[in-house]
Parts: structure tokens; C-alpha cells; sequence
């Protein structure tokens, strides 16, 4: 399988920066809390500055999201999310190990993750805008159409794996205890991106090294390689 984005995204978001992580061997008994601290504290650090709205990063997916027509403070992308919960609760949820490993790496560098259960996704994945029948499962496990034109993780088999593009994960292809190999996305579209995704795939890739004890793929993917391949291990979902 091949994940891209389409043309039409490339496009629209030339400044769009995607770090993808591949691994196999991951499972759900596993002690990630010594790798959490470091960037939970310093997405603390920089919040006792002040709000996450006036991240860099942050702002610049708000204007992404204005460019899709979505307004930036009611639809927010996922790493926007988690430090608004951060800065409210002052921890973050628990979830899975890699869930709560990305979503540390996420509020640490200000930047989305997504981590996605590869054996849950049909042939290739590609961001690309929604023609409308796809099909997107919420985490409480209710069916929902994207609106055409809006942008998704689209596989061959007409799943949405998010929604508005960095707002919400889907739940068919949530990281579960049975999960054992993923896809990890990075995207950032601040200045700096390429920078940034690399340093977070190197950091997230050794972590798997060591806590795991599995060897990861990664890439950065500009307009320049466009696409990452995928082997799956085993057969994806229908």
C-alpha cells in the first residue's frame, strides 16, 4: 500500500511538511512513562507563556483550516486540541502506549500525530478531499458521510480515517490492545516543518527502538517524494 497526498492538497498547502512512520511488533504491554515527561513539560513551558493559539505552529494550521472554509476555533487540528486539554487538566489522557507517546510528541512540538492501526486500513491511504460516500466511524462507534470536498484520510475501500483533515481520528482505525503494526503521520505546515517532522520521526523512531525493541521506517514526504510504501505485514480489514 502507498500513503500520499493527493495533488489537489499538495496544491493548496505547498508549505505541507509529513513525517510517516512504519513498524511492526507493537503491543499494548509496554512502559513508555520515562519518554513522556520530556515533551509534555516543555509543551508546559511554553503554555505558561501563554495559550497555545499563539504557537506558530498552531496558527498555522488555523490558517489552513480558514483556507478549507472551516472556522479555525471551532474545528481544531488535534495537537490544538491536546494542549487546550493540557493547559485545562494539566495532564493529558491515557490511551495506549504509542497513543500516549504521539500524543505527547504532539503537544511537545506543537504539531499533529496521527497513529493509525494498519491491519484496519484497506489498500492505499491518501489525504485527499471527500467525495461524499465514504464512510467515517467515530470513536463511540457512530457512522457518519464527510461533506464532499472536505479533506480525509480516503482508503481504496471508501473509509474516512479522520475528518477535516488533522480534527478527528476515525475509530475503525484506532490503535486497540490487539493493535501490532501501525502508521504514524506527522504534518506540519509552519515554517520549519521539514525541520521539525524530522527531528519528531527520529525521536519517535528510537523510542520504538527501545521500548518496543522493533526497527521503524520513516520518511519525510514534501511535494518531493510524494508518496511513502507500505509491505503490511498482514492483511488489512475490509
Amino acid at each position: 500500500m502507498h500513503f500520499r497526498h493527493s495533488p489537489a492538497i499538495r496544491s493548496a498547502f505547498p508549505e505541507l511538511a509529513c513525517g510517516v512512520l512504519h513498524a511492526t511488533g507493537i503491543t499494548a504491554a509496554a512502559d513508555v512513562d520515562p519518554y513522556l515527561e520530556a515533551p509534555t513539560e516543555a509543551a508546559r513551558a511554553r503554555l505558561a507563556a501563554g495559550p497555545e493559539g499563539g504557537f506558530p505552529e498552531i496558527q498555522a494550521w488555523r490558517r489552513a483550516f480558514a483556507a478549507m472554509g472551516l472556522p479555525p476555533t471551532r474545528y481544531r487540528c488535534a495537537a490544538e486540541s491536546l494542549l487546550r486539554r493540557l493547559r485545562r487538566d494539566g495532564t493529558l489522557p491515557r490511551l495506549h502506549p504509542l497513543v500516549d507517546l504521539g500524543n505527547a510528541l504532539s503537544v511537545g512540538y506543537a504539531v499533529p500525530v496521527a497513529v493509525l492501526d494498519l491491519a484496519r486500513i484497506s489498500g492505499d491511504l491518501e489525504v485527499r478531499p471527500a467525495i461524499g460516500d465514504e464512510t467515517y466511524l467515530t470513536l463511540a462507534g457512530d457512522a457518519e458521510r464527510p461533506e464532499p470536498g472536505e479533506v480525509i484520510f480516503g482508503d481504496s475501500a471508501g473509509r474516512a480515517h479522520s475528518r477535516r483533515w488533522t480534527h478527528r481520528q476515525s475509530g475503525w482505525s484506532a490503535v486497540r490492545e490487539g493493535t501490532t503494526e501501525v502508521l504514524v503521520v506527522i504534518e506540519a505546515v509552519h515554517d520549519g516543518g521539514p525541520d521539525t517532522v524530522s527531528r519528531m520521526l527520529a525521536e519517535l523512531a528510537s523510542t520504538l527502538t527501545r521500548v518496543w525493541r522493533v526497527p521503524a521506517r520513516t520518511a519525510v514526504l514534501t511535494a518531493d517524494p510524494p508518496a511513502f510504501e507500505v509491505t503490511p505485514a498482514r492483511t488489512a480489514a475490509g
